[in-house]
């Protein structure tokens, strides 16, 4: 039966947690993350205009044709902040209807569990074989990446949820299963491995992705916790 109060609630808490949660994001990457992908943009955009010296018959509508990006500084800012706070809201909403769903009662402690396995689920899963990349890295196909990606997390909440929640140990033993299943599958890759940034940029960007991404996954979490326990 549909409960507009709990509705509310939810929407209430997923809304304040989601937009702390994406503005502390936008923090960390602006300290951790940022300057990476700008270090990495320099090679690519070496790379193309090496490549355009050697081609001279390369025309203008080309050139024109290249998808928008926002500008270095406060517009690239903005939109990063913005892009945050969607992602946070959107996943917020999805967590916090998942504890009223298994766990009525919660607080910030709990929230951080639930913060880790969405964590385990929506970054550490799908990164051990689509790991996080800078510009200028070679990379399988764009759609097979992400059916790849949907039934990693698909099959890792499933699993998580099955080793929590169920109370017979098989269904237990079939959620550590379905924990393995996509990377037997294996990750989408390209056919030749290849990226303009040197190897020690990239490493440090997977760290520095897998850093912010905890913290925001933890805060996320943690705030959902502690909203839903304080919000009647």
């Amino acid at each position: 039966m549909f409960n507009m109060a709990v509705f509310k609630k939810i929407v209430a808490v997923a809304a304040l947690a989601g937009i702390l949660a994406g503005l502390l994001l936008t923090a960390v990457q602006r300290v951790q993350v940022v300057p990476l992908i700008l270090q990495a943009e320099v090679y690519e955009q070496a790379a193309e205009a090496a490549n355009a010296s050697r081609d001279a018959t390369v025309s203008a509508h080309e050139h024109h044709a290249e998808a928008w990006a926002p500008a270095d500084g406060w517009e690239r800012t903005l939109f990063t902040t913005g892009a945050n706070i969607i992602v946070g809201l959107s996943f917020a909403l999805l967590l916090a209807a998942a504890i009223a769903v298994f766990r009525k009662k919660t607080d910030w402690r709990i929230g951080l569990l639930w913060g880790a396995a969405a964590y385990a689920v929506f970054f550490v899963a799908p990164s051990l074989g689509l790991p996080p990349e800078v510009p200028g890295t070679e990379a399988a196909q764009l759609s097979d990446r992400q059916v790849w990606w949907l039934m990693t997390t698909a099959f890792t909440a499933t699993g998580l949820a099955l080793l929590v929640f169920a109370r017979h140990w098989a269904a237990k033993i079939g959620g550590a299963l379905l924990l393995g299943v996509p990377h037997l599958i294996g990750a989408p890759q390209p056919q030749v491995h290849s990226s303009l940034a040197p190897e020690e940029l990239a490493h440090s960007f997977v760290i520095a992705s897998a850093i912010a991404n905890a913290v925001f996954w933890l805060a996320l979490g943690g705030l959902l916790g502690f909203f839903y326990k304080k919000i009647g």
